[in-house]
């Protein structure tokens, strides 16, 4: 789909699907217990629907929507999700349409103001808005961590997308329209063998830059990566924190938030 918006992950759809997390079922328990209704969930800039396979288990109908139709046609059709090409800023669904609306690791990249007018079209009056992401990847293994937080902060610096600075704001600098309602936190826990930690190395935007630049950041990395972590075949425990703001829209407004 051709589109004025910032595409850094179409090039390597089948490597995000394969190697982007998922979330845990604690948080879609939350956003459904705090969801009045339950019949149509929105999964905003879906990507490969990691959002929405989660969603699945608490509503009928998931409907994923992304500007990039490589990322969407790399979700399977069996999941019965419906997807559909568009910009968060100019969705396909019709006016209140929606029970619960959300957006994982992809608000940084919005127009927010247009945005916020298309959510509350969408979105049913008392529904739920949900947008969230994951920090910087941790390692519990010290040494890992540190070489990890390096390569993320002083390789990568040159290279990142500046909106990439609300994720390590952790969205707090981010415009939300509604008042927000008071989130837990949540965390994604994986146990990764080397090459898997590297596949998800790759689709980070920084390194699209780069490589489109015409360097590859990750082989300065795997020397010493390999080094600290000779046999490929062990795994490390790898985490990352999740933050969530959310909030319901009014259920006497116009269109506009």
């Amino acid at each position: 789909m051709a589109g004025d918006f910032p595409d850094h992950f179409s090039a390597v759809a089948t490597a995000y699907a394969r190697h982007r997390p998922d979330y845990p079922a604690e948080l879609f328990d939350w956003l459904a217990a705090h969801t009045p209704r339950h019949e149509r969930a929105w999964d905003c800039a879906s990507g490969n629907g990691q959002a929405a396979q989660g969603l699945q288990p608490h509503f009928p109908q998931v409907v994923a929507t992304d500007a990039a139709l490589a990322l969407l046609a790399a979700l399977p059709a069996t999941t019965g999700i419906d997807r559909i090409a568009c910009a968060a800023e100019a969705c396909a669904l019709s006016d209140a349409s929606v029970d619960l609306a959300c957006v994982a690791q992809a608000a940084h990249w919005f127009r927010h103001a247009e945005f916020h007018h298309e959510v509350a079209r969408v979105l049913r009056p008392g529904g739920l808005l949900a947008i969230w992401g994951y920090g910087i990847l941790r390692a519990e293994d010290p040494a890992l961590d540190r070489l990890l937080t390096d390569f993320h902060d002083t390789t990568l610096a040159p290279w990142w997308p500046e909106e990439r600075n609300h994720i390590r704001n952790h969205y707090r600098d981010l415009p939300f329209p509604w008042p927000e309602i008071q989130a837990p936190e949540f965390r994604i826990d994986r146990e990764w063998d080397r090459d898997t930690l590297l596949g998800y190395l790759g689709t980070w935007s920084a390194i699209r830059r780069a490589q489109d630049a015409g360097q590859n950041p990750l082989t300065t990395l795997e020397p010493a990566l390999c080094t600290l972590w000779p046999n490929a075949d062990t795994t490390a425990r790898v985490h990352w924190p999740i933050f969530l703001r959310a909030g319901l829209r009014p259920r006497t407004m116009g269109h506009s938030p």
